[in-house]
């Protein structure tokens, strides 16, 4: 069974007060409803979407919509592909659950809504990650904790931002899924799109595309000083640095001195992390 995401829908954005008639589940007309311009999804499979419709045509549309009062309409927050669905079987009307939710709150339940149902592509979450960061000011660890996944795997997806628009396509077709892109990723930009094609065209496993990625990359220059080992407390102030920006942060050694790589996936998240340094007082690096 796969491991439920976050707090949960009901958890995170409880009920509208009750009122007569009773708060909950209701019929209302399907053009008192409007799209969530924030909507995190933006492409719908077409045969899908005809086999749901169909099925809404014969059982009706049994998961009621949540959604947010709009004036005197309904704005949705989760639950779009059943929208569609449902006009094209023809409903007049559809069920709905209304709950209060400000404009943050709302495209995050719409976040966690398609990540439960698998609905998003990897593109379509990096982007809905990088929404949360440059809109409402979220950190790799806030998004990690809402969404229930590990702050890597917020970081690796954000990552796939970084591809070249023609790999970017291929993503979005299937042509190579999000392990095969970020192999992509490791190897010299100018050479990524050619990489892409190749490993496409030969249609080999993520692990294979890693090697081919691994054999690609220049192999570093000998040096007559031996590596260090490795320094703990170093490990220990990058992981407290990590915890505080809320981004990865790497400190890495080169003799008697070193150099402090902090990680960005956006202009809005550098300007924030540049606000964050010109705002610090002591930090954990004065430990070095």
């Amino acid at each position: 069974m796969r491991k439920a995401l976050g707090k949960g829908l009901e958890a995170l954005f409880p009920a509208t007060p009750a009122a007569p008639p009773p708060a909950g589940e209701r019929l209302v007309p399907v053009q008192d409803i409007v799209p969530n311009p924030d909507q995190p999804r933006r492409h719908f499979d077409e045969e899908a979407l005809a086999a749901l419709a169909d099925s809404i045509r014969r059982h009706g549309l049994l998961q009621p919509l949540v959604v947010c009062a709009a004036g005197d309409r309904y704005e949705l927050i989760a639950g779009e592909r059943r929208l569609r669905a449902a006009e094209r079987a023809g409903l007049d009307r559809v069920p709905i659950v209304v709950r209060e939710a400000a404009p943050a709150k709302r495209f995050e339940l719409a976040l966690i809504e398609n990540l439960q149902r698998e609905d998003l592509s990897p593109l379509e979450e990096a982007e809905a990650y990088r929404h949360l960061i440059d809109e409402y000011g979220l950190t790799q660890e806030e998004i990690a904790q809402r969404v229930g996944k590990s702050r890597p795997a917020v970081a690796n997806a954000l990552r796939l931002l970084a591809l070249p628009e023609p790999v970017k396509a291929q993503v979005e077709t299937g042509e190579l899924s999000a392990g095969h892109a970020r192999a992509v990723l490791s190897v010299d930009p100018a050479e990524q799109a050619s990489f892409a094609r190749e490993i496409a065209v030969a249609g080999v496993s993520k692990r294979e595309a890693e090697s081919r990625a691994a054999a690609r990359r220049p192999r570093p220059r000998p040096t007559p000083v031996p590596a260090a080992p490795p320094d703990l407390q170093i490990r220990a102030v990058a992981e407290e640095l990590t915890r505080d920006f809320g981004t990865r942060v790497r400190i890495v050694r080169r003799g008697r001195g070193g150099a402090i790589e902090i990680e960005f996936y956006s202009d809005p998240e550098l300007d924030r992390l540049v606000h964050r340094l010109r705002a610090a007082g002591p930090s954990p690096a004065a430990m070095l």
